[in-house]
């Protein structure tokens, strides 16, 4: 899932500071589920908005709604009743969010009160650990199913880069070396001489991000 943090209150006070009616809009998605985006943290939001305002004199008027998804145009269209009738939309979904707001609702200035962090999991309660990057050309089949471009601090495809230390990276020796993790999964599989006899085919990273944004498209789902 995509892992987020709720930017600073300060920093959302001065991006709402020219306007006085805002609809601040969650997301029941990723960002609900690392306590970032959902209908709780919403209305914690607003509420730590108004007593800002408050204390500085000034009132903000704050239409509250949590969307299924913001990553959906069918679920951004629910707001078509009334946003309108507010000066912004301050979004505390993913960077996603924010941009189909902002593309569905031209007219509207879209804030994104969230800053989006990585795709990955829960480790333990409150606890999030990116795990994939997203490239397009997944070779967790070779390694063991862990993804070096990711869990390796530098990326690396055919083995560890030898500056490790009792299976920690040299980079942040507060991290597993990812290629220690992969060595070992692949010897606990016996797998670990199979992959080792041929050097790890080159990786296709045209399907990464370096060549702008991407598109899937299913003609099976279709209308």
């Amino acid at each position: 899932m995509i892992i987020g943090h709720r930017k600073p209150l300060e920093e959302i006070l001065q991006m709402v500071e020219p306007f006085d009616k805002i609809a601040l809009i969650g997301c029941k998605g990723c960002v609900a589920v690392c306590a970032a985006g959902g209908e709780k943290e919403v209305g914690i939001l607003a509420s730590a908005l108004r007593l800002a305002r408050k204390k500085d004199g000034r009132e903000i008027e704050i239409k509250e709604v949590t969307l299924e998804r913001q990553c959906d145009p069918e679920y951004i269209e629910e707001i078509e009743g009334f946003v309108h009738d507010y000066q912004a939309v301050l979004s505390i979904a993913c960077g996603v969010g924010v941009q189909y707001m902002a593309e569905r609702y031209k007219e509207i200035p879209a804030l994104p009160g969230l800053n989006t962090d990585f795709m990955g999991g829960s480790e333990e309660q409150g606890v999030w650990v990116e795990k994939c990057q997203g490239c397009g050309n997944c070779v967790l089949h070779l390694t063991g199913g862990i993804c070096p471009i990711t869990r390796c601090s530098k990326s690396l495809l055919n083995g560890p880069c030898g500056g490790s230390s009792g299976g920690m990276c040299e980079i942040n020796p507060e991290i597993a070396c990812g290629w220690q993790l992969i060595v070992d999964r692949l010897e606990s599989l016996g797998l670990l001489e199979k992959v080792y006899e041929q050097i790890m085919p080159y990786k296709d990273w045209t399907t990464s991000r370096d060549g702008g944004p991407r598109k899937i498209v299913r003609e099976d789902m279709r209308e």
